[in-house]
């Protein structure tokens, strides 16, 4: 008994295996197996997180066999010593993150294979429990392809291992498509109010979802692809809510999607601001401040230089600010505030100190796309009392603009400057003096001054802010501002067309119309002129007419808004005729924006039908070219006729006829305009599915 005791000493000694002292600690039966059994019972219940350390790593340590007594080991001592001695095995440290963990199941480490990813996937779309391992395995394959892709060996530290395109390809579909839904379900966010935070198991599932979010901002930033960034900024786009929950990663986030909403293509951009926006609303104590401030500073960096390829960028750009702005205007007016006055102060040195520099900064596209973001949420806004007192200084900076430098080189900045007053006029009812600052340019310029160039088309001035000295000697300089004259006299005439004044407001315009009428002598210039003066004269008669029959004093002004009203509803004359002109200029822009001749011109042509055997046959091609064929001919047969042959065979003449009214069906169906406008339909990109795959 002496013998089995030493032996089992230096077992003991040799495993280094714990052993848990009793009270009777002088007794022989200290080391046999039952007594190790209770002692290990009792250490269960001491210190359960030990034991359960010891059950997870070393079962063979916790699994003595009772009934073999101490013959049974005492017989195979020496021969067997080397197959009863306990060997540990190698001790794992989980991280953090494996507190929140299921104890019984485990990961299995290694590659990620095809099979392993349709078992997860699967799992993921179980519609009655979703497991917390499941969420936090696929989190991790999530990363181990992070690892591949951003990676120059593409060697994963972690747990996992992805191999080959097809598995990274199926581990970020996977993701993508069945991720948000399954958290969504594991945190019961119906039944939470869609708040992730007030979520039972939101504390456990906190880390991987930061980890996550982590990985996905690092692909969005290193994919280029149009296609692939619409697919991750969708999937972005469901997990904003989640990613509000984090400052750090919401400010990560909106740094990147900043740079998509500015320099991105169309759909990008669109996808880009509905993620800000979302963001912003889950967490606008926090983020709207940040949020409008780099969003300016992104805007004015972007419009500096206008063309026709970058407008509609800007353009949208400026709808989406507004639209940031109007979520809360008592926060907006501290920004906007402050940038109009920074306008004003530019502008106050460019006026004091008459340098180059000074007007330059002021004479510019940002100056001016900066003017017309804040007409534009001035105007969307009016309706509420925030940001109303900043109308007046917003108006004074750009009547003073004009003045700046008023000539001739001028005049498209001038145009520029008269369209935001007229539409912040009209958008919130308030009287401007713009009529001087048109009919100023009708005074001032000689229109009889011959030119000196001849181009084909008149000017663009969309794009244009200054225009050369070389472009003044050209006709068509003096088109297009006869044009743009015509078109802003007439929109704004026709806005203030029901108002009881409007005989005295236009008085001083139709005096200075009929003058140039009578010192101008180009027939089309004075034509147009003619026109519009004829159309403010008849609108004055009827407005004189309708007031002859008022009761009420002058001095009464809800009695005058009260007919202003009825007058607008039962429509003016010149209101009339500019609502019939616009739609007509509408679509002469949208054939312009579009190009719709030279689509036209690419479209699929129609095969004629064939002929009949009893159909006279076409004459060959022998006869002398006609260079001014008729109008009913196709463009292919302008030269297939013969002199002595003039007319062409009835059934053909029919089947041209036909083919130029389905080429002109064709040419209606073509879209005509981009529809940059962004409406609140609610969450309309979580519809996802594999097919956008």
């Amino acid at each position: 008994m002496v013998k089995t005791v030493t032996m089992k000493e230096k077992r003991v000694k040799k495993n280094k295996s714990p052993v848990i002292p009793t009270e009777n600690s002088d007794s022989d039966d200290e080391l046999s197996p039952e007594t190790h059994k209770k002692s290990l019972e009792k250490l269960k219940n001491t210190d359960p997180d030990f034991y359960n350390f010891l059950e997870e790593n070393d079962e063979n340590l916790l699994n003595f066999d009772v009934d073999s007594g101490d013959d049974a080991s005492e017989k195979g001592d020496d021969d067997d010593e080397d197959d009863k001695v306990h060997k540990p095995g190698p001790l794992q440290g989980d991280s953090d993150e494996s507190d929140f963990e299921d104890e019984d199941a485990k990961p299995v480490q290694g590659k990620i294979t095809l099979k392993m990813v349709a078992q997860w996937q699967a799992d993921l779309q179980n519609e009655t429990k979703i497991k917390l391992t499941t969420l936090t395995t696929v989190i991790k394959a999530f990363n181990a392809a992070m690892v591949r892709a951003t990676s120059e060996d593409g060697a994963s530290e972690g747990e996992y291992k992805v191999e080959g395109s097809s598995v990274f390809n199926a581990v970020i579909q996977m993701c993508v498509l069945y991720l948000p839904g399954a958290i969504r379900k594991y945190l019961g966010m119906e039944q939470s109010g869609k708040d992730p935070q007030k979520c039972k198991h939101y504390t456990k599932i906190k880390t991987h979802l930061i980890s996550y979010l982590s990985d996905l901002l690092k692909l969005l930033g290193g994919v280029t692809s149009e296609n692939i960034l619409t697919v991750l900024l969708k999937h972005l786009h469901q997990m904003s809510i989640y990613v509000a929950c984090f400052i750090r990663i919401a400010k990560q986030a909106l740094k990147k999607l900043l740079t998509f909403w500015s320099t991105g293509e169309e759909t990008v951009r669109v996808l880009a601001f509905l993620c800000i926006l979302r963001i912003t609303r889950n967490q606008q104590p926090a983020l709207l401040d940040l949020v409008l401030k780099a969003m300016c500073l992104t805007y004015v960096k972007n419009c500096k230089f206008v063309s026709p390829s970058t407008w509609p960028g800007i353009n949208f750009m400026r709808r989406s600010l507004v639209e940031m702005f109007s979520l809360d205007l008592n926060v907006s007016y501290q920004h906007v505030f402050l940038y109009i006055r920074q306008l004003a102060i530019h502008l106050r040195n460019a006026i004091v100190v008459q340098k180059i520099e000074n007007r330059q900064a002021v004479y510019n596209w940002q100056f001016v796309n900066s003017l017309h973001l804040w007409a534009d949420l001035l105007g969307a806004v009016s309706h509420k009392p925030q940001l109303q007192p900043l109308i007046y200084p917003l108006v004074m900076v750009i009547t003073n603009t004009i003045k700046l430098v008023p000539t001739h080189q001028y005049y498209p900045l001038r145009f520029h400057c008269v369209e935001m007053l007229i539409h912040l006029s009209k958008e919130s009812n308030t009287f401007m003096p713009i009529l001087p600052f048109l009919t100023e340019v009708l005074t001032t310029f000689d229109f009889n001054k011959k030119h000196k160039k001849v181009s084909m088309k008149p000017l663009d001035f969309s794009c244009i802010l200054r225009l050369a000295k070389s472009q003044l000697m050209e006709n068509g300089f003096k088109d297009s501002v006869i044009e743009r004259l015509y078109a802003l006299l007439l929109e704004y005439t026709a806005n203030e067309s029901h108002t009881i004044a409007f005989p005295d407001i236009t008085l001083l315009a139709v005096i200075q119309l009929k003058q140039f009428l009578k010192s101008c002598s180009v027939s089309n210039y004075t034509k147009k002129m003619r026109q519009l003066l004829e159309k403010i004269e008849e609108n004055s008669k009827f407005i004189e007419r309708e007031r002859s029959k008022i009761s009420f004093a002058i001095s009464d002004e809800k009695m005058i808004t009260a007919w202003e009203t009825s007058i607008r509803t039962k429509g003016t004359p010149l209101l009339t005729f500019y609502e019939n002109w616009s739609k007509i200029n509408r679509i002469q822009k949208r054939k312009k924006i579009t190009k719709n001749d030279e689509i036209a011109g690419e479209l699929p042509k129609i095969k004629r039908p064939k002929l009949s055997e009893d159909a006279v046959p076409a004459p060959e091609n022998k006869g002398p070219m006609v260079l001014f064929p008729s109008d009913d001919e196709d463009d292919d047969n302008h030269f297939n006729t013969e002199a002595d042959d003039e007319t062409p065979a009835p059934k053909v003449k029919k089947a041209k006829k036909k083919k130029n009214k389905v080429e002109k069906k064709a040419t209606k169906s073509i879209p005509t305009e981009r529809d940059n406008t962004i409406e609140d339909k609610g969450d309309i990109v979580q519809d996802f599915s594999v097919s956008d795959w």
